[in-house]
């Protein structure tokens, strides 16, 4: 019993260790980095916030519990305390609950998973659409709707990045704008490898694959800036190919389109930036 209380004290030690570590964790965040998912941007991501919430739940349920059995376990039917073992190799009860209770948890976490999974799917009633290609190593967009509105958006170099406004690695030389409220359908394809158009805030992850055109939809509820990055290993620059989306509200969005068209009428002529980054 003394060896068993041992493990068990030095195992309090261990979780209590974690726990603080875990709080000092949380306590710096503000300062160093972030704890658990970006902030929901779309409907799209708040659901999924809501669906990982759920999950954290069932299993934190479900590791206590288990931890409770193995515990008692130890301590109830150790050599000392239960010198006779029970022969017992069957239980109705016991097996019934064993089979029936995972069954009634997986229930519980498909009918909300194949919920968000169909909502995530396609979009009702789109009004407007970008098209997303995927390039080694840098994006390119396109505005259909707006007299075929296109550009590429490279990553800014180190040498050229302004730190006050810019992110290293994230920001890009041309930023994709979008208009808040708005039911968007993201077209995705590439032209080479396959790539990923990714984009936590927005909670989407989409495949961009050549010859295939994959599809998936955004509303953006809050204006502000977004960043994502490819997340598929496309080749030696894959980690630098980010995403930088603007959204602003609808008024402020005509404004740039009109701006953009004559920003962008000679798209296929890459600019400093783009030089740049491929020398």
């Amino acid at each position: 019993m003394k060896k068993i209380m041992r493990h068990f004290f030095t195992l309090s030690l261990t979780i209590a260790a974690m726990l603080s570590v875990i709080s000092q964790s949380f306590a710096q965040s503000e300062k160093t980095y972030d704890l658990g998912f970006q902030e929901a941007a779309t409907p799209v991501a708040e659901r999924m916030h809501d669906f990982h919430t759920l999950l954290l739940y069932i299993i934190t349920g479900i590791s206590v519990f288990v931890l409770f059995l193995l515990i008692y376990v130890v301590v109830r039917f150790n050599a000392k305390a239960n010198p006779e073992p029970s022969q017992t190799t069957h239980n109705t009860l016991l097996e019934v609950l064993w089979t029936g209770i995972p069954v009634l948890i997986l229930i519980v976490i498909a009918v909300p998973s194949f919920k968000l999974l169909y909502y995530t799917d396609r979009p009702v009633d789109p009004e407007m659409t970008l098209k997303v290609t995927g390039y080694q190593w840098y994006w390119g967009y396109e505005y259909p709707e707006y007299d075929g509105l296109s550009f590429l958006s490279y990553m800014i170099p180190d040498e050229e990045i302004d730190p006050a406004t810019q992110k290293r690695n994230l920001s890009t030389d041309n930023v994709v704008v979008l208009p808040v409220d708005t039911t968007i359908l993201v077209q995705v394809t590439a032209a080479d490898v396959i790539h990923s158009f990714a984009m936590p805030s927005f909670g989407i992850k989409t495949d961009a694959v050549p010859g295939r055109l994959n599809e998936t939809w955004i509303r953006i509820t809050k204006p502000g800036t977004y960043y994502g990055q490819c997340s598929e290993i496309c080749g030696t620059n894959h980690a630098y190919m980010p995403i930088e989306i603007k959204a602003v509200p609808k008024d402020e969005f005509e404004a740039w389109i009109e701006g953009a068209k004559d920003k962008f009428a000679m798209n296929d002529q890459p600019g400093t930036t783009q030089t740049a980054f491929l020398q």
